[in-house]
């Protein structure tokens, strides 16, 4: 593709699937960091209690030490029971870890598995590369994001032990137990409104990299036209698949037009095929019709089965608008398809065999797009 130009158009389908191809597709950091923290958060809510009783648990086990410690020395035994009591919590955390990491992207629509991407790639391990990433305008980027977002989880943090601090202090005069559990609670919510500020950096951060993901997107005009050229193919092709298609209309249009008698033509944009049976049929029907590639393939199946092809532009454009496939024609076009029936029969053909004229009323003349003529 030419890449001259400036990039001002929206990328096409196919830019964007090749994009999610190569894995350029919306990603934020801070947006899995918020999902991230607030699932641990929510994991240290339910889960919590159960982990600070299994490690009092294992802290007692620790340290407890008897007779039969010495007499059965088996040194691997407390890691075992400890593992044995820690080990549900941590897999749920770790489940819950993997889940959030796919809602992370699946919530950007960008959950996609390309196994190319899993390839190493040589260019990943220039360093020039890595210092342009590093020192580059999206490592300036990056790094001012760090820097607020540290200046605003520590305000909130800040803000939060300052807003408790006479409640903490008076902690200390009260019973050990309840003072840790409203320590606890305390730690808790702390951690719940410092997710929220990591929830507000990511819904301001999401839009921004949505942004620059479609500036990274857009193309040029020249893009946009060489795309489309590779799209329709060169002319032997286009040729090939206008064949294709063709034979196939022709096979759909072969068993009605079997009993068929006329072709009436545009002579290039419609198509419609009459059958007159006079033991079956009161009036003419229309058993086929088209325009455009449809109607090229009716006149090339007539041609092959000997039909009669007859250039009637008016009458074809009325008989086209007028009647559906199946159908008899209407009553104010009897005279004129009689007419060229029975030029095709033989009955009233004029001398040299020319085409004999017909008049088409007023009610049924149309233009190429159906509008009425009058």
């Amino acid at each position: 593709m030419s890449g001259g130009g400036e990039k001002t158009e929206a990328p096409t389908a196919r830019r964007r699937q090749k994009a999610l191809d190569d894995g350029q597709m919306l990603r934020s950091k801070e947006f899995a960091s918020a999902l991230g923290v607030l699932i641990g958060c929510a994991w240290l809510a339910m889960l919590g209690p159960a982990m600070l009783s299994a490690l009092k648990g294992v802290m007692a086990a620790g340290f407890t030490f008897g007779r039969a410690d010495i007499e059965h020395f088996e040194p691997f035994r407390p890691l075992a029971q400890a593992g044995a009591k820690l080990m549900p919590s941590l897999l749920i955390l770790f489940a819950i870890s993997i889940v959030g990491a796919i809602i992370s992207q699946a919530g950007l629509g960008a959950l996609h598995f390309n196994p190319k991407l899993m390839a190493p790639k040589p260019s990943k391990l220039n360093p020039a590369s890595g210092l342009k990433r590093i020192f580059g305008m999206n490592g300036w980027v990056e790094l001012a994001k760090s820097l607020l977002k540290v200046a605003l989880l520590g305000s909130i943090g800040a803000y939060m032990l300052w807003s408790m601090r006479a409640r903490m202090i008076g902690l200390a005069t009260s019973d050990f137990h309840r003072a840790i559990d409203q320590l606890g609670g305390t730690f808790m919510t702390l951690l719940f409104v410092m997710s929220g500020g990591l929830v507000l950096i990511a819904l301001i951060d999401v839009p921004i990299q949505a942004i620059r993901l479609l500036n990274q997107l857009k193309m040029t005009k020249d893009e946009v036209k060489d795309e489309h050229k590779e799209a329709e193919g060169n002319p032997e092709n286009k040729a090939n698949l206008r064949a294709r298609q063709r034979e196939i209309l022709k096979g759909g249009f072969r068993k009605a037009m079997s009993g068929a008698h006329v072709v009436l033509t545009n002579p290039t944009h419609f198509s419609v095929v009459l059958r007159y049976d006079q033991g079956q049929d009161q009036v003419p029907v229309v058993v086929a019709k088209g325009r455009g590639a449809t109607a090229l393939a009716i006149r090339e199946l007539a041609a092959e089965m000997r039909l009669p092809v007859l250039e009637y532009p008016t009458l074809a454009r009325g008989i086209y608008y007028t009647s559906k496939e199946g159908q008899e024609i209407r009553d104010d076009l009897y005279l004129a398809v009689a007419t060229v029936l029975a030029f095709v029969f033989g009955v009233n053909q004029a001398a040299g065999g020319l085409q004999p004229l017909v008049t088409v009323p007023a009610t049924a003349r149309f233009d190429e797009n159906g509008v009425k003529q009058g």
